[in-house]
């Protein structure tokens, strides 16, 4: 399609305002388009985003809503990602992960709009990674059964919409939601210790890189593609990244392995992505320490 002009920008759907991912990628996206936002629970700060509070699993007043707002084309993050929130909750999972995303690529592909759909490297079993977009999906918890499911359905309801596997996403919190890191950083700034897996790898991912990857996608993408980050890295080495570039003590981190921690959902041991594809189309994610770097570059001026 062609790209949308400073004049007269085309209007694009973000679900999922109000998240990490959505938050950060319609501060992206504001530069090329109308932004339209859709949150449930918690009003994100945007300016300059048109925001709708929306119950994406309510598909009547959903497709009532789409058809009013007419939207040139959507980007779904909206989601239930926390894979052990999805197996102890698998109908929840089921209709944000699954239904919700059939609603949106059956209207889409209705208008033949084009549509990003954010799926994750979990729906990979951790066994032959580093995975490729030819790679076979075989995930080992709900979360990743559902992705995987609503991965088929856009690709039969609309073979044009791109889906996009994401990996570990890091970076500056929104005001509405935060990510693993500020998580890490919150227990070892208390003084505890901090303990992460040395047998569980993924390719992390800087937030507003991944935003960049989803526009390129929305523009260039039909079918599959990672957007996994340039480094293969297990917990316990993110954490020690962390450490060296938040300057704490490293002693903090402590090594641990996946069966030393009782989990709801199973977890992967290495579902890190090749993503030579996305390369090629000019994605360009930044190495983690330089990432967290900029993390903490941005804490730095948000606090002045």
């Amino acid at each position: 399609m062609a790209h949308p002009t400073p004049a007269s920008p085309a209007r694009l759907l973000i679900t999922g305002a109000s998240g990490f991912l959505g938050w950060h990628l319609s501060r992206q996206a504001q530069t090329t388009w109308q932004v339209e936002g859709t949150y449930h629970a918690h009003t994100p700060p945007l300016p300059g985003v048109s925001l709708h509070r929306i119950d994406l699993t309510d598909a009547t007043a959903v497709d009532r809503w789409l058809e009013q707002l007419a939207p040139s084309a959507i980007i779904h993050t909206a989601a239930l990602s926390q894979p052990n929130r999805c197996e102890q909750d698998p109908d929840r999972s089921y209709a944000i992960n699954v239904e919700a995303t059939r609603g949106l690529a059956q209207f889409c592909a209705q208008r033949q709009i084009p549509l990003v759909f954010t799926s994750t490297d979990q729906v990979f079993d951790g066994q032959a990674a580093p995975y490729s977009e030819a790679s076979r999906p075989n995930p080992i918890n709900r979360y990743g059964h559902h992705k995987a499911e609503a991965e088929a359905l856009v690709q039969a309801l609309h073979p044009a919409a791109a889906i996009c596997r994401l990996p570990l996403l890091y970076g500056p919190p929104s005001p509405t939601a935060d990510c693993f890191l500020q998580g890490f950083l919150r227990t070892v700034r208390s003084g505890q210790p901090l303990n992460l897996f040395i047998d569980e790898f993924r390719t992390p991912a800087y937030v507003e890189d991944v935003a960049v990857g989803l526009l390129l996608a929305l523009e260039n993408v039909h079918g599959l593609l990672h957007l996994g980050g340039p480094e293969r890295l297990s917990r316990y080495d993110l954490g020690l990244r962390m450490a060296e570039v938040f300057g704490f003590d490293k002693t903090l981190v402590i090594p641990s392995r996946q069966a030393d921690v009782a989990m709801t959902a199973s977890r992967p041991p290495d579902v890190s992505s090749n993503s030579a594809k996305a390369y090629g189309l000019g994605y360009r994610p930044r190495k983690v320490s330089d990432g967290l770097r900029a993390t903490k570059d941005w804490a730095i001026q948000e606090q002045g």
